[in-house]
């Protein structure tokens, strides 16, 4: 057979649409992932043992299940007990719920790496356990981590191709439409993996140059 990606061309707005939509999805995710993977590091960093339990319990539940039955549990499950969640809403809110586990972990990798002379210094300058925490604390923690945060928006991106099993057209959807339209889903799924494999080196090219533009002072100071 041969390769002819001109039989596509009429459909490559469609397929741009399908992968804006996974660019929208995936970064209120990150988004949604980051918070509650901040609060979830903070808890587990915490000295309140329950506190402990209850972000551990998270982190090891939603780790340990496939993303396909959260996904589905979400957007079949729920409904029968009367609510109700529309596709979009639960690809945000599932990947979300799954990437903040792999993002407190990374956040709270960030916390416990801190140095405990730069959490004395502040204590000796007359900052409060909170205010240090909020000031000082986190803001390094989140700083340091934004590689591992880069590898969970990362599979992100990937993990997205499966919200096309509850109608959600993103860029998988989108490119099996147009496979079942046009009966050449080699060329078509040739595209997605060339798709696939550019967006994710640019999100990693540009989570090194951000890692490096936050870091710089750390930078300069080993040089």
């Amino acid at each position: 057979m041969k390769l002819d990606l001109t039989i596509l061309a009429p459909h490559l707005g469609f397929l741009a649409q399908g992968a804006l939509l996974t660019a929208e999805v995936c970064a209120l995710a990150l988004i949604g992932s980051v918070i509650l993977g901040m609060f979830v590091a903070i808890a587990r960093t915490s000295q309140v043992k329950w506190l402990n339990w209850v972000a551990l319990a998270y982190v090891d539940l939603f780790r340990n299940i496939p993303f396909i039955v959260q996904l589905f549990f979400f957007y079949y499950g729920l409904p029968e007990i009367g609510i109700y969640i529309d596709a979009f809403t639960t690809g945000v809110v599932a990947l979300s719920i799954a990437g903040g586990a792999y993002a407190s972990d990374a956040i709270r990798a960030g916390i416990l790496a801190i140095d405990n002379g730069i959490i004395e210094a502040a204590e000796v300058s007359g900052l409060n356990r909170r205010v240090t925490f909020q000031k000082i604390v986190l803001p390094i923690a989140l700083r340091t981590s934004v590689r591992p945060l880069g590898s969970v928006l990362i599979n992100m991106i990937l993990t997205s191709s499966i919200l096309s099993t509850i109608t959600l057209n993103e860029l998988t959807g989108n490119a099996k439409i147009v496979a079942s339209d046009t009966f050449r889903p080699f060329e078509v799924y040739v595209v997605l993996l060339v798709v696939y494999a550019a967006l994710t080196y640019i999100v990693s090219l540009g989570i090194t140059l951000l890692h490096r533009w936050l870091n710089r002072d750390m930078q300069e100071q080993v040089s």
